[in-house]
């Protein structure tokens, strides 16, 4: 095992049969086990522990408190055939847990070179993140769920298990994919989406309530929510609707900007 002194912090435990290459950064109180690989230019935040077998390859740098289980593979090149070996990163937040066989890539210059994850996010067994994401924070991406390239999801989105996203889809704040869902097009903030190809079932008013949502928010939520999928208007006609709402919450300004912003057209 081959250390740098200025690299690894002393506090830090890391077991004899792990490879962890000199120039990686390793903080206070992170624990790497037994046949890990630590590579070149993998910054590792406090706090964090690597199990057994994982990899984690750069350059990539890791914020504090990460859990990152066995067999995952964190920071790998992409698969994006016209990868030819550029320095892109990957760039991840505090407090997440990656589990068994997650599967997570760094970025491509045909993007901002950057795959980006946020915090307190949940990635179950085998999730996959692909190259050029932007993933927000208090996230659950459920067994096997996996996001192609240059996706980007919004913060408490959830994914259930087996779900699908296509490049270049956005997957709104505190929405929700049913399990098995294949996404093609955009999912606003707040939208229950499922089925393949996945369509819009309602907006998640559970997860609502569980955050402490109002009543009158709600009623707001699905006043908004009818006139972009229930009163048979355009899209561009419904948004028109909702921009004259005075005093409108936060909730709703996300839930608008979430439609104003898609490229791809929204799940119908």
């Amino acid at each position: 095992m081959s250390q740098a002194p200025t690299g690894i912090h002393p506090s830090a435990r890391i077991h004899d049969s792990a490879i962890v290459d000199s120039g990686a950064i390793i903080g206070a109180n992170v624990e790497i086990g037994p046949w890990t690989l630590i590579g070149a230019d993998v910054e590792i935040g406090e706090g964090s522990v690597i199990h057994s077998h994982a990899v984690v390859k750069g350059p990539t740098i890791l914020g504090r408190n990460n859990e990152i289980f066995q067999f995952a593979s964190v920071g790998e090149d992409c698969q994006d055939k016209k990868y030819a070996g550029e320095p892109t990163r990957l760039v991840v937040g505090d407090n997440n847990v990656f589990r068994e066989g997650c599967t997570i890539h760094r970025g491509t210059v045909q993007d901002e070179s950057l795959t980006r994850i946020g915090s307190d996010n949940l990635f179950m067994a085998y999730a996959h993140v692909g190259h050029d994401c932007v993933i927000g924070s208090g996230c659950i991406f459920a067994n096997n769920a996996s996001v192609a390239g240059h996706v980007h999801v919004g913060d408490g989105a959830i994914l259930s298990g087996m779900t699908g996203v296509h490049q270049f889809c956005h997957i709104g704040a505190y929405s929700m994919c049913g399990g098995g869902a294949i996404i093609f097009k955009d999912v606003p903030a707040f939208v229950l989406a499922a089925g393949s190809p996945a369509k819009a079932n309602g907006m998640n008013f559970e997860g609502m309530k569980r955050r402490g949502y109002s009543k009158p928010l709600l009623q707001r939520l699905r006043k908004a929510y009818k006139a972009v999928y229930r009163e048979g208007l355009t899209l561009e006609v419904a948004l028109q609707q909702l921009q004259a709402i005075e005093d409108p919450e936060p909730e709703l300004l996300l839930f608008i900007d979430s439609l104003k912003r898609s490229t791809r057209g929204i799940v119908r």
